[in-house]
């Protein structure tokens, strides 16, 4: 796996190694109106079996619940959480101040909420940076009534609903000419078929670094990018587990919302988020057996040069100790005065560290 430039700075610093906030953050009430915010984009499909109309650039005011026809089917798609024109929307159509408050908030956790006049559910959509290697997230809130679809969403710039938008051009889709339940269901669908993509890129991830690791090139920063996938799988899970309660609740569901006959839709969504929770567990398996691999191979490569410096040291020391006991300072030792006894102590120094090397060849230590 390459790691950019910009990548490899960040393990320089040892704050870095330790930031686990984008893993552990989990307030949801942190609201993005507390950042600086633009004017939302207001955009909603009107939409029966025989024509679908796209009406762009709405104003929040114009919003208004009465002025829809019960012949027709409405999605409206708001981006940019302006704390304004969610307020008045929720206001125009009833919402309930703690829903608002959800689609203000971020870090929601994957829920549904049912009301008399509509139905809610909030979730994350998930994005794979590829430059950045690195999962991003984006909550979406749905507000579902009896023939109108109320999406939230605070990118712009990016969704996952483009495929939805050009069946509705479609008249012989079925998004045409089922009700709004249906559309939820194909927004949902779009959104969990997604999540294999994003796994899809981590596994890709995975299996590059496993196969360095395995080839035995890893560098000085592997660690650092293990734990960085792992990281990345927790964030991953911490999002994704949680919409197996969602659509298990939606599947159950009472609410008159929610047609009988489109629930085995739902149930085909939920059965996904089950593949997706089970892939899941098994990279995170597969992420723990490529740490103690890693670990494995630092060990033995200690312990090789643990092994090689044992080998030299003690190899020189029959050396040392003949040096060090002709080097006392005795007048009287065999061979001090000798015209020979230098060649001779030579001779001993490197003939016992070959027969040493001899014997810890045959005992296979080598």
């Amino acid at each position: 796996m390459k790691i950019g430039r910009k990548n490899y700075l960040q393990y320089l610093n040892p704050l870095e190694l330790l930031q686990t906030k984008k893993v552990l953050q989990s307030n949801p009430n942190i609201l993005k109106v507390d950042q600086p915010q633009g004017e939302s984009i207001i955009s909603m499909y009107v939409y029966n079996a025989g024509q679908c109309v796209n009406q762009k650039n709405l104003k929040s005011e114009d919003v208004i619940l009465e002025n829809f026809d019960p012949n027709k089917n409405y999605w409206l798609n708001l981006d940019i959480l302006n704390k304004k024109s969610v307020e008045t929307i929720g206001t125009n159509i009833g919402l309930h101040t703690l829903i608002i408050e959800d689609i203000l908030s971020v870090q929601q956790r994957p829920k549904v909420d049912e009301f008399d006049n509509y139905f809610t559910c909030v979730m994350q959509m998930l994005y794979y940076n590829t430059e950045l290697h690195a999962i991003e997230s984006e909550q979406v809130s749905f507000v579902l009534g009896k023939n109108f679809l109320f999406t939230f969403q605070d990118d712009s710039h990016r969704d996952l609903f483009d495929l939805i938008r050009e069946k509705l051009s479609n008249p012989a889709t079925k998004v045409r000419v089922q009700g709004s339940d249906y559309l939820l269901y194909s927004l949902l669908d779009n959104i969990v078929d997604h999540y294999f993509v994003v796994l899809e890129k981590l596994g890709e991830q995975i299996e590059k670094l496993e196969e360095e690791i395995t080839r035995n090139s890893s560098d000085a920063y592997t660690m650092n990018r293990i734990n960085n996938l792992r990281k990345e799988l927790i964030f991953f899970k911490r999002h994704t587990s949680p919409m197996r309660e969602l659509l298990n609740n939606i599947i159950r569901s009472d609410s008159r919302f929610i047609q009988d006959k489109n629930n085995n839709y739902f149930k085909d969504v939920y059965d996904h988020i089950i593949q997706i929770i089970e892939l899941t567990e098994n990279y995170r398996d597969v992420i723990s057996n490529i740490r103690d691999l890693y670990l494995s191979q630092t060990n033995l490569k200690l312990n090789e040069i643990m092994k090689f410096l044992a080998i030299v040291t003690t190899l020189l020391a029959p050396a040392t100790v003949i040096g060090g006991i002709f080097g006392m300072n005795f007048d009287r030792i065999p061979y001090l005065h000798d015209q020979n006894g230098f060649w001779i102590a030579t001779v001993i120094m490197l003939v016992i560290p070959l027969l040493m090397l001899f014997y810890f060849r045959k005992k296979g230590w080598f």
